[in-house]
């Protein structure tokens, strides 16, 4: 038997035929903003992307030879692109946050080191822009210096001379100078905790300026060279040198980083190695010191600007047969 329907529930069935329609219409438009939203996505990030893409043609492309502009090569690229990158507007789905801290607030703290190009120069020789941390192992006060373990500070001094660099600055437990080396970047340093603890300021210093670890060039005095002779090496060990081992333990065991070795020569007959080590240079020894330090600012320069190329094994090679007669 077919039951009719009631007026009732006619009516209610019409109203769930509505309310589904409505839904329907809701979840159309729903799909069609969602839609929306990911195309202007995608196309803000391939207008990011080609925006990148020629900045980064623009860092290729630039020549060292075009003085037109007051700004050093780096500088001048990243204020280039920083204004290009200005044009457009951010992605919906980034979100920036600003502290809420007001700017007489907060703490003052030395401008990091953030630049990160390569560029030709003239001569065809590739110059890496990423900036450099060159650290002397010594140690500190009046009483240590001159003496055979704080020659990597006394190449730091050398260095900071030469370069115009002005060691005015104390961070992370070291006296440090910021300035550049050619147009390269460098930050200089000498840590003022002793040899031992070295380290404590290197790690630091490091993850602070974001130096990579190929470009952390440690510089320190080595027994197993003859005095003054010099050693340049991209990678090595501690050589049971407590500072060099100090440096290891704060960048997580790594040894891949560049040492500067400065030949003390070994003690004589029994002699005590602290003793030795804590003794100042004879007469000879210090003339020979002196030379191997100014030769070791060509080094600097030259491993700076140039890496561990040809140039410097020559230097290793020249320096191993320096004092040898023919």
């Amino acid at each position: 038997m077919n039951r009719k329907s009631t007026p009732d529930l006619k009516q209610n069935r019409s109203l769930i035929a509505i309310q589904r329609a409505t839904y329907m219409k809701k979840s159309n438009k729903i799909a069609m903003k969602l839609k929306t939203m990911e195309k202007n996505q995608i196309e803000n990030w391939k207008q990011y992307s080609e925006i990148m893409q020629s900045g980064v043609l623009k860092l290729q492309s630039f020549s060292l030879d075009s003085r037109e502009n007051s700004y050093p090569p780096f500088l001048y690229c990243s204020i280039q692109l920083r204004s290009m990158l200005h044009a457009v507007y951010a992605p919906k789905s980034c979100s920036i946050s600003h502290s809420r801290i007001p700017c007489y607030q907060r703490p003052l703290a030395p401008a990091r080191l953030r630049v990160s190009a390569s560029l030709p120069e003239p001569n065809g020789v590739k110059v890496e822009f990423t900036p450099w941390l060159i650290v002397g192992l010594g140690n500190p006060g009046n009483k240590y210096h001159g003496t055979r373990h704080n020659v990597g500070f006394e190449m730091i001094d050398r260095v900071s001379h030469e370069e115009g660099i002005v060691l005015n600055t104390i961070q992370s437990k070291a006296l440090i100078g910021i300035g550049s080396i050619g147009e390269v970047p460098v930050v200089l340093a000498k840590p003022q905790a002793y040899m031992n603890f070295s380290g404590e300021s290197v790690g630091p210093l490091a993850a602070y300026y974001q130096v990579p670890l190929r470009h952390i060039l440690l510089v320190y005095d080595e027994m197993s060279l003859p005095n003054g002779i010099l050693r340049l090496q991209p990678k090595g060990g501690h050589g049971h040198h407590n500072g060099v081992k100090s440096v290891m333990e704060h960048l997580n065991g790594r040894r891949d980083f560049p040492r500067f070795c400065i030949g003390i020569g070994n003690p004589p007959g029994t002699m005590d190695m602290k003793a030795y080590l804590l003794q100042k240079f004879s007469d000879t020894e210090r003339k020979q010191v002196d030379a191997a330090l100014d030769q070791g600012v060509a080094a600097v320069r030259t491993v700076v600007l140039e890496g561990f190329g040809s140039r410097i094994s020559r230097f290793n090679i020249g320096q191993k047969y320096k004092y040898h007669k023919v």
